[in-house]
């Protein structure tokens, strides 16, 4: 079923709205919607941007072949220079000015690459799925990307969305919330699973309580915890639940491979990181910025996580372009 269409005064393909100050909290304007300001809390400011884009996005459904890319489109001036617009158009997520502007718009693999401060949304499904049932003597296909892609496309997600500061253990508790959830954003964990991850600690939750990312429900038990998450962006993932719940685990597996064994949170969300972005022939390449952005490190801090990871074994060989500056590594 769609959702309600949001007028739009600008051509569609790229929505922006802007957080500003206001006596009692913020207002959120839309440059695409006439009569927009009304208030939101600060502490919710963030969720409410995110569910207006989210609006847009769905009021526009156009199918892939008539989508531009709307970075082009505008000069190209939400990036540094690159070698030009190539590749498969993407739902691209931008947070600029700390987060007082936020951008979701159509752009191409190349852009969405230059782009800083962005995620493309992960897997999106904008048009309405049929509701036919298969035979039950039929197995059920996967629908959408594989589980590598869906990670992969979810952490860079996080790593716009969530703030700073934010600890690599509550990273991996977001990761496996965003990907277990059900369509009314609640998820249910079990206990005996968050302290085989080592992801039971009270203080994890808080950390994402802290930012306003989700709340713990008081019908939690002894045996499970059950959380509500704010960020309604999240519903853009394609909506097979089994298949998200299948890349939960694959990340589980890439949590905690034997050879990193019982290393810190840092390096479990990088191994993480790394397999995502591995192909098949165990090698993979990554921005350190972007790497960086994801495990919530300093570009800095990068080499010496990289050094860490081949001590371990977990990384066979790794290292750094010195005309571009990306990580190269084989596992």
């Amino acid at each position: 079923m769609r959702l309600l269409r949001t007028a739009c005064l600008a051509p569609s393909g790229a929505w922006t709205v802007e957080l500003r100050p206001h006596a009692n909290g913020l207002a959120l304007i839309c440059r695409q919607c006439p009569h927009t300001g009304h208030q939101v809390a600060a502490t919710t400011a963030r969720s409410a941007a995110l569910a207006h884009l989210a609006r847009h996005a769905r009021g526009d459904l156009r199918p892939s072949h008539l989508r531009t890319c709307q970075c082009r489109e505008r000069g190209c001036h939400w990036h540094p220079r690159h070698r030009g617009c190539n590749g498969p158009i993407r739902l691209l997520l931008t947070c600029e000015h700390g987060g007082r502007i936020w951008r979701l718009a159509d752009t191409c693999t190349a852009c969405a690459a230059a782009t800083d401060r962005a995620a493309v949304v992960p897997d999106t499904t904008l048009v309405t799925l049929p509701r036919s049932v298969p035979p039950r003597r039929r197995q059920r296909q996967p629908r959408g990307p594989d589980e590598k892609t869906r990670v992969r496309d979810m952490l860079s997600y996080l790593a716009a969305t969530l703030p700073d500061g934010i600890p690599a253990p509550a990273r991996l508790l977001a990761l496996q919330c965003a990907l277990r959830m059900d369509d009314t954003l609640h998820v249910r964990l079990p206990r005996g699973l968050l302290r085989s991850l080592r992801l039971d600690a009270p203080e994890l939750w808080r950390d994402l309580e802290r930012v306003h990312w989700l709340r713990t429900s008081p019908m939690s038990t002894r045996s499970v915890t059950i959380g509500e998450l704010f960020d309604s962006g999240l519903l853009s993932q394609a909506p097979a639940r089994p298949d998200r719940r299948r890349a939960a685990d694959w990340a589980l597996r890439a949590d905690l491979p034997a050879k990193v064994g019982k290393a810190g949170g840092q390096q479990r969300l990088a191994s993480v990181y790394l397999a995502a972005h591995t192909d098949t022939w165990g090698r993979g390449l990554a921005e350190p910025d972007r790497m960086a952005r994801a495990c919530g490190l300093q570009p800095a801090e990068i080499h010496c996580l990289m050094h860490q990871l081949t001590a371990t074994g977990a990384l066979g060989s790794w290292r750094c372009c010195p005309y571009t500056g990306d990580l190269h590594w084989a596992l």
